[in-house]
Parts: C-alpha cells; sequence; structure tokens
C-alpha cells in the first residue's frame, strides 16, 4: 500500500517548539519513527512537510495520479481556517485521516475548529507523536475496506 502523510506549519520545528505540548523529539525522530513502521507493516509511506498551504495543496492533488491509496494529515495551524486544503482533500475519494499531536480540543477554542474533519474519514488527536503510528494502522484498515 502506498500512504502519503502531509505535514503542515511547524511540524518541522518539532523538538524546538513548545516542548510541553509537542514533547522533545525532532521532526528527524518522527520521520524515523514512521519509516520504521512502513518498514514493519510492509507498506510505502512518504512523507512530505510544507509551511506554505499551495505546496500542500499541490502534493495532494498530485496524490490523485501517483499511485497514493490513502492521505493522512496534520494540516497544522491550517486546520482551523484552510477551505482550500479541505476542498483539495475533498476532490476524490480516497480514505484519509485527520491527526493531531496535541489534543486540540482541550488547548485554545480556535484549535477546536476543525474545517477538514467533515472530509475525513477518521480524526486521531492527543496521542503525541505516536498517533501517527497508529494512524497508519488505521489506515491500512480503512484501504483494505476501501478494496473489498
Amino acid at each position: 500500500m502506498k500512504i502519503l502523510i502531509i505535514n503542515g506549519p511547524n511540524i518541522n520545528f518539532l523538538g524546538i517548539r513548545e516542548k510541553a505540548v509537542y514533547g522533545t523529539k525532532n521532526y528527524d525522530g518522527l520521520l524515523e519513527m514512521i519509516a520504521k513502521k512502513a518498514e514493519e507493516t510492509d507498506n510505502t509511506v512518504e512523507v512530505f512537510q510544507s509551511n506554505h498551504e499551495g505546496a500542500i495543496i499541490d502534493r495532494i492533488q498530485d496524490a490523485y495520479s501517483d499511485g497514493t491509496q490513502g492521505i493522512i494529515i496534520n494540516p497544522g495551524a491550517y486546520t482551523h481556517y484552510s477551505y482550500a486544503i479541505r476542498d483539495a482533500l475533498a476532490s476524490y475519494d480516497i480514505p484519509r485521516i485527520e491527526i493531531h499531536i496535541s489534543d486540540v480540543d482541550s488547548r485554545e477554542d480556535f484549535r477546536k475548529i476543525s474545517v477538514v474533519t467533515d472530509v475525513c474519514d477518521e480524526r486521531i488527536k492527543g496521542l503525541g507523536l505516536d498517533g501517527y503510528l497508529v494512524a497508519i494502522d488505521h489506515m491500512v484498515e480503512l484501504i483494505r475496506k476501501a478494496g473489498d
């Protein structure tokens, strides 16, 4: 299976920004976790990160024709207001999981709003970086079900 993980703004600053919220493991540590999980589950997992909305939209659109079977996305701050990312995710029928490192529903009021939730099959939040590993497992199941 080919799974795409998209990380939005500031996710590349893991281990630097708000360590009490996001932990001390850096972005390379997250990439290592994901690569190990991909190997363990015998899946191809590509990770894409951008601080730019248009680049994220372009990558979602590119996934339409590059064999991607499911998208896991942490839109970062774009979660709360990017209707353009929401519309790109809704453009075609592919399993999608929204993920957040922190429990966004227990944080500031603006973080409780997600414009992408309604176009995703599932939402994972508050599990720290391990949430990505859970998301990969869930995505494998969603792809299997979509193929039935």
